[in-house]
């Protein structure tokens, strides 16, 4: 394996182990970077969307960063640089952008749909084109990816929508979930982690590698049916955003140290392909059912199959229902205990359903315990003529 691929597999799994459930939007940006395209974050304050955008500054030695918090009143100077007062004096209006954005190579924007007008046009050819217009004079700029947060979506009418489609990648950030996870970021556990570092130059190496990514027919023949399955759905994502994405399914290949895409790659789109929030979940549906491999099917089918069995046991409370789903669940138990055989590498996947199943089955037995204890109890009563305060299951 290519040291720098290694190198990037250490860089995701320490970032993972810094920052609790943030899976996501870790791979997310490490995307972007591969891929030089640019990412959103939504979601409230305090969810680590600034902590994961600085970590970009320690992670790529020899980068150029500029970070900087958009309001209604922030003026071009602050963002692009000021006027040089020396060209000024010889009618020339030229900016002075050293440390600014129009020089740097990763960029952090916080509540960017603060932009206003007087930023808003720079910003967009900047983001899009790569280019800064200083005196006129159209200048390349060295910008590879924008991290963009906000605690909120743009409202319709603010003439924010060009600025919103600038972004291929787009991730909603929530609240840590779990409670241990939460414990664990109260006591700073993650704190402590050391995140490798890589060069500019191993970036630009890595990216030249993304470039060169297989993809096959059957992966186009895939993004085509999609496109024509959202299309059914009133939902058209434009031909640029379908061809900016073939990047990033290069670049999630080539994180998972892989020399071509897969179908399970195509799962990145469900941050991609969508305009508007109706339009999320839609997109989410269509883009997860063909992007997953033969074993998330199955996994997915034998899912399916555990609830359906555990749903007419519910309805059907008599033991021989019950003995029945638990002979069902056994063999759906005994199913995975095969595909953890055949799918080393994906254990993890396989062992959280076979937890889940088991949890079924033993709610069933339990229940048909309680069942034949309680009718035993009933007996009893009948038989003895005796009120002992027993509770009766309907």
């Amino acid at each position: 394996m290519d040291t720098t691929i290694k190198k990037l597999h250490e860089i995701k799994k320490a970032l993972n182990a810094k920052f609790f459930e943030r899976e996501n939007e870790v791979e997310g940006i490490l995307i972007a970077l591969l891929s030089k395209q640019h990412m959103l974050m939504i979601g409230p304050a305090g969810t680590a969307k600034s902590a994961l955008s600085v970590e970009l500054a320690k992670i790529v030695n020899g980068t150029s960063y500029f970070q900087w918090l958009l309001t209604r009143f922030s003026t071009p100077e602050e963002v692009f640089g000021p006027l040089s007062l020396k060209d000024l004096e010889e009618g020339v209006y030229k900016r002075n952008t050293a440390t600014k954005m129009p020089e740097a190579h990763l960029v952090f924007l916080d509540e960017i749909f603060k932009a206003n007008s007087a930023i808003l046009n720079s910003l967009l050819t900047l983001i899009n084109e790569r280019l800064f217009y200083n005196d006129g004079q159209p200048i390349k700029a060295p910008l590879m990816s924008i991290i963009g947060a906000s605690n909120e979506y743009p409202e319709e009418g603010e003439g924010l929508e060009a600025l919103f489609d600038r972004f291929l990648l787009r991730f909603e950030i929530n609240f840590i979930a779990d409670e241990s996870n939460f414990v664990s970021m109260m006591k700073d556990e993650g704190e402590h982690v050391e995140i490798p570092t890589m060069h500019l130059d191993e970036l630009v190496q890595l990216q030249s590698m993304t470039n060169k990514v297989h993809i096959s027919d059957e992966v186009f023949d895939t993004l085509s049916t999609i496109r024509r399955e959202l299309q059914d759905e009133g939902i058209q994502p434009s031909d640029r955003r379908f061809k900016q994405s073939l990047s990033i399914l290069q670049a999630r290949a080539l994180i998972n140290q892989r020399e071509s895409v897969q179908a399970d790659d195509m799962v990145i789109l469900q941050n991609a392909l969508w305009e508007t929030l109706d339009q999320k979940e839609t997109v989410c549906h269509i883009v997860r059912r063909h992007s997953q491999d033969s074993l998330a099917q199955r996994l997915l089918a034998i899912e399916n199959e555990a609830n359906e069995i555990y749903d007419c046991a519910v309805r059907d409370q008599s033991t021989e229902a019950g003995m029945e789903a638990v002979q069902k669940i056994s063999a759906l138990s005994t199913e995975l205990n095969n595909l953890k055989e055949q799918y080393g590498s994906r254990i993890t996947e396989v062992d959280h359903l076979q937890k889940q199943i088991t949890i079924l089955k033993n709610e069933v037995e339990s229940s048909r315990m309680d069942t034949a204890y309680y009718g035993e109890m009933n007996e009893r009563k009948v038989v003895n003529g005796e009120r002992r305060g027993v509770f009766f299951r309907k």
